[in-house]
């Protein structure tokens, strides 16, 4: 906290010192999760770009890809909330365990295309801006994954071929989905999937065809199942003490290049989406689609994992709900 008082301080004096002829940019550092690569570290770096235009300058981010500052799961929610990062990306559903909503994109098969992923976030982002503020941020934006399915050495086809794999999970909805599936799911960081699953710690991934695309998962898996499981979220938030040392033009500024982005990010979701699946076909990976008795187990396993949600959501967040849970 020391530091962040310090910026703070230095911050005013810069500002709105009767001295100051021109004011030196304020400088933020964002903690990105995932590689440089990937489709949400180079949208925070396309929203990087976007501020820095629309401050003219006086506000620069900096993008750390791939956890390189340290913080990459449950505890982010924390580190930005205490300034120990200004800013960071954060995968939703995995501080679900600091505030509910942050399940709710992650909620197996609630959803089934972008637009009603799209609905789905407009009708809950009230209440993430509400908990990210709880935790002393704000919510800048937020886009999608595509839709994550079943990365795995051998073909599925039913629940019978669940049964007993180890599978990578990026959070506690996943992880209950595959228990009701008869699966053994497992969490690690992402940068350890991939020695994983060549020791045979694990032997599959729920993930998307993007991350799979990625992970070059096709030296080690066979098969993708596209089952349309969920379209989780990630979010970039802001800690609000660095939020409201900026002047109201730098956050009007920085609130239209977050709108810019998150538009921007939406449609690059659903094509990176479709040209990951085309490359891993090339790659080898064999992809096939589920059948009518495989949809209808993967559909009531959900439902459990979608009531157990629902029995601890809040008011407001069972009433978006309502709207999607059959």
């Amino acid at each position: 906290m020391n530091r962040l008082k310090t910026l703070l301080a230095v911050t005013a004096l810069v500002f709105f010192s009767a001295g100051a002829v021109s004011a030196a940019p304020t400088k933020l550092d964002l903690n990105a999760v995932y590689g440089a690569t990937s489709f949400h570290t180079q949208g925070a770096m396309d929203f990087a770009k976007r501020v820095e235009t629309h401050t003219n300058g006086s506000v620069l981010i900096t993008v750390h890809p791939g956890g390189s500052l340290g913080f990459k799961g449950p505890e982010l929610l924390k580190v930005v909330k205490d300034g120990q990062v200004p800013m960071s990306d954060i995968l939703m559903g995995v501080v679900a365990g600091s505030s509910h909503v942050f399940g709710v994109s992650s909620l197996p098969r609630l959803v089934r295309s972008y637009d009603d992923a799209r609905a789905l976030y407009n009708d809950t982002r009230p209440l993430y801006e509400k908990a990210a503020t709880k935790w002393n941020q704000k919510l800048l934006y937020a886009a999608p994954w595509p839709p994550s399915g079943l990365v795995t050495k051998k073909v599925i086809n039913s629940a019978a071929d669940i049964q007993g794999i180890k599978t990578r999970t990026y959070d506690k909805n996943g992880a209950e989905f595959l228990k009701a599936m008869g699966g053994m799911p497992l969490s690690m960081p992402w940068g350890e999937v991939y020695a994983s699953l060549r020791t045979g710690m694990i032997d599959s991934v729920l993930t998307s065809s993007e991350s799979a695309k990625n992970g070059k998962f096709w030296e080690v898996l066979s098969n993708f199942k596209p089952i349309n499981y969920a379209y989780p979220l990630n979010m970039v938030t802001i800690n609000l003490d660095y939020w409201n040392a900026l002047t109201p033009e730098q956050q009007e500024a920085m609130v239209k290049a977050a709108e810019e982005t998150e538009t921007a990010q939406w449609k690059n979701s659903q094509a990176r989406s479709e040209e990951a699946l085309q490359t891993i076909k090339e790659k080898g990976i064999s992809v096939s689609m589920e059948d009518a008795a495989f949809t209808a187990e993967l559909d009531a396993a959900a439902a459990q994992i979608q009531q157990k949600f629902l029995e601890k959501a809040k008011k407001a967040e069972a009433a978006v709900l309502g709207k999607y849970i059959k």
